[in-house]
């Protein structure tokens, strides 16, 4: 197994799915899945650079559902949601060439649209709005406790790496702290909840391209759960995800053996060419922050959230998230800011579903035509560089660009597309602080450059570190 395995917070060791959650109606969570296809069209209009549609394939196989009950399942996601850009769901047969990849016993199946994210980009296009909007960003820190003091929160707060400690004044509190929500609380005096937060490890592997077309396949898996296979990173495949039950630190969750073997299973069952442990080029796993509702089966917990607020006579507010999912974050935002409304009565109204995140602003939400302006734009840069700065920063590659008219104006290449003037930008605007948060985060370069590229890039971080 490739030794780049990794272990990284929730928001980005996702599936890197905005979708409204085809199985959740197995659960009859009509809510939830009505609010995500409405997001899913919100979010395809505010970050079209990270946002995009994505056609699924869903082979059947006689031993699984029946065919009935997808065909439904499939109707009501179709009419649940405010689908406006995306097409329906339709049936499939193998004259249609959606099956060549797949084993010749499996004839029918089923299409529909969702959207793929990519998600670390998303968490830092909105904290990168967050700051121009004036917020102050503190990355790499660690809450220590909270206390009242003159009728406002005092936070105690202590950046990675540094023993000295400082103090956040803030008239609310919100706890998003996913995982650690329960834990945060033990951390602030005079607090209960009636919540409990289910973790639940997901596991993903990544393999060389499994097959050479754009869309990807919900593969039912033997125990009833499903499994993804999606294109990703132009020469790979990104296969998830597990649910299993975990108790652990969240930071530490590494994937199991078993659960490589699970997801080599999966693709297995339907695929004409076999994979096994060995052919697995990359790793991920995080722990989902589940709203424990008591369910005896870890893959039936709802991905629904709920929202507790504390509010004694002598405390300012405090506002607890327990569960959700990415899909659905910006409205669960917006629902956490109506409820606190009357502690900050300067606020003005919702704005969030209509204003493009950091790079999304671009014409009518048209990434291909934004694309084709791009590659005109910088005609003496590599395609695939500019492919990937499209995707990445959208309108802001300007940003990274400006004054660039060849590849030797962005300085030093260090590997892959990567080159030292994208590096100082990261570093100045998006607050990376390691090789990791560029090779595996803030991009996924990682996946295209050797280990003596990246073993470079890590001594340029610690000679940083050295000389500041």
């Amino acid at each position: 197994m490739h030794p780049n395995s990794h272990s990284i917070c929730s928001s980005s060791a996702s599936t890197k799915l905005i979708h409204g959650g085809l199985r959740y109606l197995e659960h009859f969570e009509w809510r939830l899945v009505r609010e995500s296809l409405a997001e899913r069209e919100r979010l395809l209009n505010i970050a079209p650079h990270l946002v995009h549609p994505l056609q699924f394939v869903l082979p059947h196989i006689n031993t699984r559902r029946p065919r009935w009950m997808i065909r439904t399942g499939l109707f009501l996601y179709d009419h649940l949601g405010a689908r406006q850009r995306l097409p329906a769901s339709r049936s499939a047969r193998r004259t249609d060439g959606l099956f060549t990849p797949l084993k010749a016993e499996i004839e029918r199946g089923f299409t529909y649209p969702d959207c793929w994210v990519d998600d670390s980009r998303l968490v830092i296009a909105n904290a990168m709005d967050a700051a121009a909007r004036g917020a102050q960003i503190f990355t790499r820190s660690r809450f220590i406790s909270a206390d009242v003091r003159d009728g406002c929160w005092i936070a105690l707060v202590q950046r990675a790496h540094e023993q000295d400690s400082f103090d956040v004044r803030a008239r609310v509190l919100i706890n998003a702290a996913g995982p650690w929500a329960e834990r945060l609380l033990t951390s602030i005096p005079q607090t209960r909840t009636d919540s409990r937060v289910r973790l639940v490890k997901g596991s993903h592997i990544v393999t060389q391209r499994l097959y050479d077309a754009p869309h990807a396949y919900l593969l039912q898996h033997s125990d009833g759960r499903v499994v993804f296979t999606i294109p990703f990173e132009q020469e790979y495949t990104l296969i998830g995800t597990t649910d299993t039950a975990f108790s652990g630190e969240p930071a530490s969750a590494k994937i199991s053996p078993s659960e490589v073997r699970y997801l080599c299973d999966a693709v297995n069952t339907y695929f004409k060419r076999q994979i096994a442990p060995e052919d697995v080029r990359w790793t991920y796993a995080g722990v989902r922050p589940l709203l424990d509702d008591e369910a005896t089966d870890v893959s039936r917990i709802t991905r629904d959230y709920r929202l507790e607020f504390n509010q004694g006579a002598s405390q300012p507010p405090l506002l607890s998230i327990f569960g959700g999912k990415l899909t659905t974050y910006r409205k669960l935002a917006e629902t956490v800011l109506e409820k606190l409304h009357t502690a900050l009565p300067a606020m003005g109204p919702a704005w969030t579903d209509r204003c493009a995140l950091p790079g999304g602003d671009i014409p009518l939400a048209d990434f291909a035509r934004f694309e084709s302006a791009a590659l005109a734009r910088w005609p003496s840069l590599p395609k695939p560089l500019l492919l990937r700065f499209a995707r990445t920063y959208g309108a802001n590659m300007e940003r990274v660009l400006h004054g660039a008219t060849t590849l030797a104006d962005l300085g030093a290449h260090i590997g892959g597309t990567l080159t030292q003037r994208e590096v100082e930008y990261l570093r100045a605007h998006e607050w990376a602080a390691s090789a990791d948060d560029i090779l595996w985060r803030r991009t996924k370069l990682g996946l295209h450059m050797s280990a003596a590229e990246c073993a470079r890039l890590e001594q340029e971080f610690v000679s940083y570190e050295e000389t500041t």
